[in-house]
């Protein structure tokens, strides 16, 4: 089937689409991807209702709206019909991720989006996890297993978003999955209150500034990363813990400081694996930056590389993962395991949304 896969992560950049044909199981072929910014002012409504506060109906309506155009845009980039593809895999912007109280939180609307696009729809990916006691993340492990056919493990695949996370592939086809701690969220942050720029564009600031070592020594102490995975975090958990530590320095020694942060979060991970990793291949947009690429190469030694080394779109992995796991919903294969959440069996999740008339799946 050709799914189309959608993606608004917790960095707040924009939308990530891409299609994939897949049995749910194997990858065919990856197509053709793109990335949508948000503009300033869509980025702003969705930090308002960060945490599930505000008014969260207007902004749901309007992401899918932006979603829908996105949908449009990438068809006819593709030269693809919406009557040529089966299912969209509609993530949603997560607002609250809390699956200690079993509660997490995907903005998006299914219907609506299946209506404005004419494809069908699977949304909330999550909430099954977290309602049977999984952490409800990363879900996209098993799609970055059927990636890594034929490549030697044990092998990591660190994702870089908002929010850091990592999939551990061992000897046939083993898995461990869980977030490592602050991605880009806080580097990003921090150059917005101090550039006004939404990102440390090329690490520049973190190359200009020293890193403060108590500072990373006492981040480190953090009791998370002595948690025994799966394990998962909300965008802001570190929050407090981090501003706190750098909240005095200059502009350039606090993003040095909180890149750091990032990659001395990866290495403690690195602790939890069944056997240690010679290479790691890193998607996301912190691959982007040559600050974070270098503190993890210092932190973990081995090979530290971007996706691309082996063929793969760092920039739409996880899109092309949520077309994935739309094919594995609608077949009730599992998305989720032991293994990559802590659930207590493997588990399918979604909600499917056909169109009028009954259509689900081409």
């Amino acid at each position: 089937m050709l799914a189309l896969g959608l993606m608004s992560g917790t960095s707040l950049d924009g939308v990530d689409a891409a299609l994939v044909t897949t049995d749910g199981e194997t990858v065919t072929r990856l197509g053709r991807g793109l990335t949508v910014p948000y503009p300033d002012s869509r980025r702003a409504a969705l930090r308002s209702v960060l945490g599930g506060v505000g008014d969260v109906a207007a902004v749901e309506r309007d992401i899918t709206v932006f979603h829908a155009g996105v949908v449009e845009r990438l068809l006819a980039e593709a030269g693809v019909t919406a009557a040529e593809v089966g299912l969209i895999g509609f993530h949603g912007h997560t607002i609250l991720h809390r699956p200690d109280r079993r509660r997490t939180w995907q903005i998006g609307d299914g219907p609506l989006l299946a209506s404005m696009t004419g494809i069908a729809v699977v949304s909330d990916f999550r909430s099954d996890d977290v309602a049977a006691g999984g952490q409800g993340a990363p879900l996209v492990p098993v799609f970055h297993r059927a990636l890594a056919v034929g490549l030697a493990t044990p092998l990591a695949v660190l994702n870089l978003g908002g929010v850091g996370n990592v999939t551990w592939i061992g000897d046939n086809g083993a898995l461990l999955a869980f977030d490592t701690g602050p991605g880009n969220a806080l580097i990003d942050d921090w150059a917005l209150a101090h550039t006004g720029k939404p990102v440390d564009e090329d690490g520049r600031l973190a190359a200009g500034g020293r890193v403060d070592a108590a500072a990373v020594e006492a981040f480190a102490r953090h009791p998370y990363f002595e948690r025994v995975p799966p394990k998962s975090l909300d965008r802001d958990d570190f929050r407090s813990f981090a501003e706190a530590l750098v909240r005095d320095m200059a502009a350039g020694d606090g993003a040095a400081t909180l890149t750091a942060f990032t990659a001395v979060a990866v290495a403690r991970a690195a602790r939890h694996f069944p056997a240690p990793v010679a290479r790691w291949l890193v998607c996301g947009g912190g691959r982007h930056n040559p600050a974070i690429m270098a503190a993890l190469r210092s932190e973990l030694g081995g090979d530290v590389e971007p996706v691309e080394a082996v063929g793969w779109d760092g920039d739409a992995m996880e899109a092309q993962a949520f077309a994935f796991l739309a094919v594995r919903s609608s077949r009730g294969l599992p998305i989720t395991f032991p293994e990559t959440t802590g659930v207590q069996h493997p588990l399918t999740g979604g909600r499917l949304h056909p169109l009028p008339g009954g259509k689900s799946c081409g």
